[in-house]
């Protein structure tokens, strides 16, 4: 028989022009899906053997392949989640049949349970796995072209110095400190969380992101204002080697459900960890700090990155925009027949 089933999933079985014998899970209990698969490999194996074509590599091939070339990816994880996430909807696909139909369909059910961010995530990462089917493998004749979601701009949330204080009283001791670091320094979460004594230099007022830990992939130099020093003493003796511990424990996450709380309870909506860095540099940006200083402070790669913390509230212009008063209209302030 062609086909048989191992418990409730169907198994393909035939034999190659070479006389060779393949067996392999058609991963379906449909029994036509099953026998469409073995009719596939089975005519696939024909006319590699008998007629020197290439043969038809699935997906599951080039996200393997694709995985095992990128694991100095920072995002390795992340694209190892959606290879994950992608399986139930491409497993056994070979690569010449997959459409952007079929990428547009994925991705929308993607859509409809996150966001179009997260869809582009999935659209990309297709992408990328196809094209280097194509360009560097040689695996597929001609890859589809793919079209990401259209994103909103992205939000921009800050508190003022009297919310912050009002949320730094509602949060835990372990949360707080880091909060209040992240605050003083702009630093993302990751890096603040998982800082270590070694990146410290307490004398001399400092500390240090390595490129490895950066999200733009380059060091990022402290320099470490009052606040953030006073925390740092605060926290020496209670770990040897991480700065920030919960219950005298190393933590990596301070995004938690005692946040949301904390939250509430000080009447604050909508805002998120990473706000913080928001506050910080828009804070800096209102005190009249270079947009150029700001940057390399906050360790972003380009000045557009950090063009939106330096609007986000024009009030710190205003003493700017009163230079002009008294240099227009002032010989015409009446009208000639008053």
């Amino acid at each position: 028989m062609s086909l048989y089933r191992r418990g409730s999933v169907w198994w393909t079985r035939f034999t190659t022009p070479s006389g060779e014998h393949v067996r392999q899970s058609a991963q379906t209990k449909d029994r036509q899906a099953a026998q469409e698969l073995h009719d596939r490999l089975k005519a696939e194996s024909w006319r590699v053997q008998r007629m020197g074509d290439k043969p038809a590599r699935t997906w599951d091939e080039a996200a393997y392949q694709w995985l095992q070339e990128t694991e100095d990816k920072k995002s390795h994880h992340s694209d190892l989640y959606i290879v994950k996430w992608l399986q139930p909807h491409l497993s056994m696909v070979a690569l010449h049949d997959i459409s952007r139909d079929m990428v547009s369909r994925i991705a929308g059910i993607k859509r409809k349970e996150t966001s179009s961010s997260r869809a582009n995530l999935v659209i990309a990462l297709v992408r990328a796995v196809l094209r280097r089917a194509e360009v560097e493998w040689e695996w597929l004749e001609k890859r589809p072209a793919l079209r990401m979601y259209r994103e909103p701009k992205r939000r921009v949330r800050w508190l003022r110095p009297e919310e912050l204080n009002r949320l730094l009283v509602e949060l835990p001791e372990h949360q707080r400190e880091a909060a209040i670091f992240a605050a003083a320094t702009g630093l993302r979460q990751a890096n603040v969380v998982r800082l270590e004594w070694s990146q410290v230099n307490l004398e001399g007022k400092t500390a240090w992101i390595h490129a490895d830990q950066a999200k733009g992939g380059r060091d990022i130099h402290v320099s470490l204002n009052e606040t953030a020093l006073a925390v740092l003493t605060r926290q020496l003796g209670k770990h040897p080697v991480r700065v920030f511990t919960y219950k005298g424990r190393p933590h990596n996450r301070a995004y938690t459900k005692a946040w949301q709380k904390a939250l509430k309870r000080a009447g604050i909506e909508d805002f998120r960890w990473h706000d913080l860095r928001q506050t910080w540099a828009s804070w800096l940006a209102q005190k009249g700090v270079p947009l150029s200083n700001i940057q390399e402070m906050g360790g972003w790669e380009t000045p557009a990155m950090v063009q939106r913390y330096a609007h986000l509230s024009p009030a710190h212009l205003a003493h700017r925009a009163r230079l002009l008063d008294g240099l227009i209209g002032t010989n015409s302030a009446q009208s000639p027949n008053s």
